[in-house]
């Protein structure tokens, strides 16, 4: 005869490498907290609802507090025989307090205890992450107000296009990482719904009070229909690809702190402390952490696509292929978590190199678009003006010039309506400094940006 709690059908034990390839103890036993924290309001409201007698809900309770000291003292021995950590709690519970604990599963399933769980987890996780944005988005206004007077070039294609601030480049970060807070915000949500109590997929004849465990659970509200709510991992899937999104924003930073770490840019310096060496040559400095939160990305959006492909044909409600659905998560979390958790340090210590890239940004005739909005302020259609502008840059290319150490002479040959002005325009400095529309490169437009951002943060 079985042992299994649920074993009374059966005649035959199951087969060894069975309970191996259907456990999955070994990682979800990180829900148990969540699990105990469930089956405590759970057992509290049963005994409200009379449904149990109030002894046996406080012993009841009594065993779970124990189990919970015992894990965490790693007291706690699990068994794969057990299958989950909802099985192995409970069997542990009867160890403690008999048959008593048999009651706690009354008007509950499997099925809508790990969903249970399963939300309160990530609720925590969502909030962690939070956190570490939060963190993040600190760093990256702290680092743009430190540097308001560092000129950089500006890249489309990774080709020099127009001198910016390096604070104007730090604060499309903030944007990015700002948009990454929100979504997760907005997730959560989704995770804000107490699907206990839709028992394994229909509810229950029993007189639950779904409100009662939604309060004492901190949900805002139960679902509303027990097939969507055994059956439902959109909230995951939701976690997963904020996840995505959010270590794609990291990973295009680090692959730009890279970049500009190398002696070729030499726009940046990384601390030592986010650092490592090469094992033959000693002079090297290589930016492994960047290049490790890059290296993860591909492993979030793995842990997505895995989930999807998971729950894209699955009929309602419950089916075994959801137990699938923790781990991709856990590592997806663990990842971004660790990544968020090591950007912000590293990006704190980063030094930039302040003369070698305005230097870079004198490059490459950044200033070109600048010669063309100066023709067009002296009447010039800027299709025309464009044109002018190309042939002076080939004429600058030819002498081996930029722009702004070409004569007025050698300028006018192009237009006759270029003057001596023309210079504080073709200025990299001041065609950095002096774009302020709203959400532009120059130096009034960044510190709103950056005093807005004090703003956002302020009210999170």
């Amino acid at each position: 005869m079985s042992k299994k709690l649920w074993g009374g059908r059966f005649e035959l034990p199951t087969d060894k490498f069975v309970d191996e390839f259907n456990a999955s103890i070994h990682f979800d036993k990180r829900l148990y907290k969540y699990d105990i924290k469930g089956s405590l309001a759970h057992v509290e409201m049963l005994s409200k609802q009379g449904i149990i007698h109030p002894d046996e809900a406080e012993t009841i309770k009594e065993g779970l507090l124990q189990i919970l000291e015992e894990i965490e003292e790693g007291k706690f021995e699990f068994k794969t025989e057990q299958e989950d950590i909802h099985m192995a709690i409970e069997s542990r519970l009867k160890e403690i307090v008999g048959d008593v604990g048999g009651k706690l599963h009354t008007a509950r399933s499997r099925n809508d205890q790990v969903a249970v769980d399963f939300k309160m987890f990530l609720k925590d996780m969502v909030n962690e992450v939070k956190m570490y944005l939060k963190d993040l988005m600190e760093v990256i206004v702290k680092k743009a107000e430190e540097n308001l007077d560092v000129i950089m070039p500006g890249f489309t294609h990774l080709q020099t296009a127009q001198p910016i601030l390096y604070s104007h480049y730090l604060m499309a970060y903030f944007q990015m990482f700002k948009r990454d807070y929100e979504r997760f915000s907005d997730a959560y949500k989704r995770l804000d719904e107490n699907p206990l109590g839709a028992c394994a997929l229909a509810g229950t004849t029993f007189p639950i009070d779904r409100f009662f465990t939604t309060e004492l659970l901190g949900f805002s509200k139960p679902t509303e229909n027990s097939l969507d709510s055994v059956s439902d991992r959109d909230f995951a899937l939701e976690i997963l690809s904020a996840a995505s999104i959010c270590q794609m924003h990291l990973s295009r930073l680090s692959e730009e702190i890279i970049i500009y770490a190398t002696s070729e840019f030499d726009f940046i310096e990384l601390s030592d402390d986010y650092c490592t060496g090469s094992s033959i040559m000693p002079q090297k400095k290589n930016p492994d952490v960047a290049e490790l939160i890059r290296g993860k990305t591909g492993n979030i959006y793995g842990s997505m696509i895995s989930l999807f492909t998971t729950m894209k044909a699955l009929p309602l409600a419950y089916n075994k292929d959801m137990q699938e659905d923790k781990q991709p998560v856990f590592r997806a979390l663990d990842d971004l978590m660790g990544s968020l958790k090591i950007m912000a340090p590293m990006l704190e210590k980063v030094k930039a190199k302040k003369e070698n890239m305005l230097k870079s940004a004198s490059k490459g005739y950044s200033t070109a678009t600048e010669l063309a909005d100066y023709l067009v302020r002296k009447g010039i259609p800027f299709r025309d003006a464009h044109f002018i502008v190309g042939k002076t840059v080939k004429y600058a290319i030819e002498k081996n010039k930029q722009l702004d150490e070409l004569s007025l002479d050698e300028l006018k040959q192009f237009c006759d309506k270029i003057e001596n002005d023309v210079y504080k325009y073709i200025n990299v400095v001041n065609a950095a400094k002096n774009k302020n529309s709203y959400g532009g490169t120059g130096l009034e437009s960044v510190k709103v940006q950056i005093e807005n951002a004090k703003k956002y943060i302020k009210n999170l």
